[in-house]
């Protein structure tokens, strides 16, 4: 359970009262830290990534003594101090070799953590790659491919999928210019190995080019522009099950109003169902076909049938005699 802190002044109630969760929240803050081991690659990578999150980021360069997984406490003052909800670790050592831990924070406290080692054979920084690379401040597109991503059970990938979400979504917008969809990331996920290995999670950055097509839709292009990371998962810690429900929680009047008899199919489309009374089909008027209708001698064999029938019930019936009846 979260920790909750009694204020013992007025200034402490006015500085609790703004850390309160809000209706609409601001867009979540990335604080990018080093360990006192820490090897060049992973630094390069960590100026990557904040040039990718500006102006939501922030980054120090001074060492600091943390390991999170044993001690988180460093972790959670530096994110209450900086109104940061997300951070990313980076640290080098023998056992764990390029590590980047991601850290996910709700209420000033860890929710949840994991481990991502980089391959330092494929790995490729930002200005390894020529061109010209996107502008700042722009919400990226995210796709993920594979279905390791999809799984219905809570596993490392669906874990990864989540924070790495958090981490590049960037902030809520009403409406989407086109000039601005200039960014993608995509997330890749491959089978495991036959000798129980995880599978690596590939990162990779693409800056989306608009050229002429001479039709009103222009052709669109895409380059790589980095960083070119793959991933090999580490340690995990999930959020446990109180924390991660009190997280979830949407505040009321935030969701929309359920309309009746109106839904919306998985692809976006409106459904609407209408309720009609009970109709009497006989007085429907169909169409009228000639191969439907009755010759005028036909009818009158049907007629002389219909007779002859009835004439031989009669006879039948004077056959028969009927019984006397008693005196009383």
């Amino acid at each position: 359970m979260l920790r909750q802190i009694k204020p013992k002044s007025a200034r402490s109630k006015r500085e609790l009262a703004k850390r309160e969760p809000l209706a609409h929240e601001n867009t979540k803050t990335v604080l990018l830290l080093r360990s006192t081991s820490c090897s060049s690659l992973v630094q390069d990578l960590l100026s990557d990534i904040n040039a990718l999150k500006r102006p939501f980021s922030i980054r120090f360069t001074k060492k600091n003594d943390i390991h999170p997984f044993e001690d988180a406490s460093s972790l959670e003052f530096f994110s209450q101090k900086n109104d940061a909800s997300l951070l990313l670790f980076g640290s080098h050592s023998k056992k764990r070799p390029h590590c980047m831990t991601w850290v996910r924070c709700f209420g000033g406290q860890v929710l949840d953590m994991m481990e991502l080692y980089v391959v330092k054979d494929t790995a490729r920084t930002l200005g390894q790659f020529k061109g010209e690379k996107c502008k700042v401040g722009l919400k990226p597109l995210l796709s993920f491919s594979g279905a390791q991503f999809e799984s219905p059970v809570a596993n490392q990938y669906t874990l990864a999928k989540s924070m790495l979400t958090d981490f590049f979504r960037g902030g809520e917008s009403a409406t989407v210019d086109v000039e601005g969809l200039q960014l993608m990331i995509h997330f890749a996920a491959g089978e495991d190995a036959q000798d129980g290995s995880l599978a690596m999670i590939q990162m990779r950055c693409w800056r989306m080019v608009t050229k002429r097509s001479g039709q009103r839709v222009p052709r669109v292009e895409v380059e790589e522009m980095g960083p070119r990371i793959d991933f090999t998962i580490g340690r995990t810690k999930e959020a446990e099950s109180s924390v991660w429900k009190e997280a979830m929680k949407k505040p009321k009047g935030t969701e929309a109003k359920v309309k009746k008899n109106i839904e919306t199919d998985l692809v976006g489309d409106k459904i609407g169902r209408i309720h009609l009374g009970r109709q009497d089909l006989s007085e429907m008027q169909t169409r009228k076909m000639k191969g439907l209708k009755r010759n005028r001698e036909t009818a009158i064999e049907d007629a002389d049938d219909i007779l002859l029938t009835n004439e031989d019930d009669v006879d039948v019936a004077g056959d028969v005699q009927p019984k006397k009846q008693r005196n009383r």
